[in-house]
């Protein structure tokens, strides 16, 4: 029998089909270089928004994870508190995913485990991707606020001078890993890196 793996070193990457699945995509790789054990759920749409955005294969979506979970096994791993991890992000977070969070009402494996991970008290960071936003999105993030998300939008650090999309991405991905504490050295940190 292995040994089981600290729940510091393990982390829960939801992809729902929000625009941006560039983010889930490369928290998964950078994770994987860091030595983080990686659980995935990707919604239906995801796959979807994939074809829609990029040139990338879902298999390799799923390659870049250590374990891929189907999103309507409900039994799986990752729907119970008791298997421990530090935590969920969801990268990029759709509001129909985000208001079903909120509600506690979970139909898929990706919010359940995201409903898991509020409470456990465990961080749960959702990238939400959607904008304008109306009341009714605002309350919404209000409330996860109040059970203890964190409401993160993907906003580009343009402090960073990004020469690329893909520096944008990876900023905008190692600020998200910071909530966990887990700096992966993509970073470019204000008032360390002003003069590079």
């Amino acid at each position: 029998m292995s040994a089981p793996v600290p729940a510091q070193r393990r982390l829960i990457v939801g992809i729902s089909g929000a625009s941006g699945v560039v983010y889930g995509l490369r928290t998964l790789q950078l994770l994987r270089n860091a030595g983080i054990e990686t659980h995935l759920v990707m919604s239906k749409t995801a796959e979807v928004t994939f074809a829609h955005e990029t040139a990338v294969k879902i298999a390799d979506v799923r390659a870049a994870a250590h374990t891929v979970h189907r999103i309507d096994d409900m039994a799986a791993s990752i729907a119970s508190g008791g298997f421990r991890t530090t935590g969920m992000i969801v990268a990029p977070c759709s509001i129909r995913s985000m208001s079903e969070i909120a509600t506690g009402v979970t139909s898929t494996l990706l919010t359940r485990a995201a409903d898991v991970t509020l409470k456990e008290r465990r961080r749960l960071v959702l990238m939400v991707r959607e904008t304008p936003l109306h009341a009714g999105h605002l309350r919404s993030m209000a409330a996860l606020s109040d059970m203890g998300a964190i409401v993160a939008p993907p906003v580009p650090a343009f402090y960073a001078k990004p020469r690329s999309i893909e520096e944008m991405v990876d900023q905008t991905v190692g600020r998200m890993l910071d909530l966990f504490d887990i700096d992966i050295g993509v970073v470019r940190r204000w008032g360390e890196d002003r003069n590079s």
